[in-house]
This record gives C-alpha cells, sequence and structure tokens, in this order.
C-alpha cells in the first residue's frame, strides 16, 4: 500500500501503533542494557532496531499523518543515537 491510496485511518494508526510498538521494544532493551551490557543484550538490541526500522519504514509507505510520523522518526532516531553512544562506550 502506497500513501495518497484510499486507505483507512484505522490501518493508518495501525501501522504507526506497530513502529511505536517496536520502537518501544527496542528503548526496553536499550535500558536493560544500560544496566547490564552482555553479548545477549547487544543481540536483542539490534534485532530490535532491525525491527523498528523495518516498521518506522512500513509507516512512512503507508501513513498520511505527517506529524504523528514525524514523532515516530524522532523517537526511532533518538534511539538509535542512544544505542550508538552505548556501543561506543562498551568497544
Amino acid at each position: 500500500m502506497k500513501k495518497g491510496n484510499n486507505i483507512s485511518s484505522l490501518q493508518d494508526q495501525n501501522q504507526l501503533a506497530q513502529a511505536q510498538q517496536s520502537i518501544y521494544h527496542l528503548q526496553n532493551a536499550i535500558h536493560q542494557a544500560q544496566s547490564h551490557t552482555d553479548e545477549n543484550i547487544l543481540a536483542q538490541i539490534e534485532h530490535s532496531l532491525e525491527r523498528a526500522e523495518h516498521s518506522v519504514a512500513q509507516a512512512e509507505q503507508v501513513t498520511d499523518d505527517q506529524r504523528a510520523l514525524a514523532l515516530v522518526q524522532q523517537e526511532f532516531t533518538q534511539q538509535k543515537q542512544v544505542y550508538e553512544k552505548l556501543k561506543q562506550s562498551n568497544m
């Protein structure tokens, strides 16, 4: 589905909710790693990061609500930056 098609508001909201949920899982994994970093947690973060990135990309394709999309993108970018800093400090 592409933006501009006759997509219901509910479908848009669902895709945004999925992206937000993926970001929430990423955030939880990062918080866990900040207090106890090990290889398993870093692998979990990588997996969560990939899923969140995929969910955000899907939301970008179908969502017409640019404000909500911008908020999701901003949160994803912030979590990605936190992860990069965490990764740098553990090298």
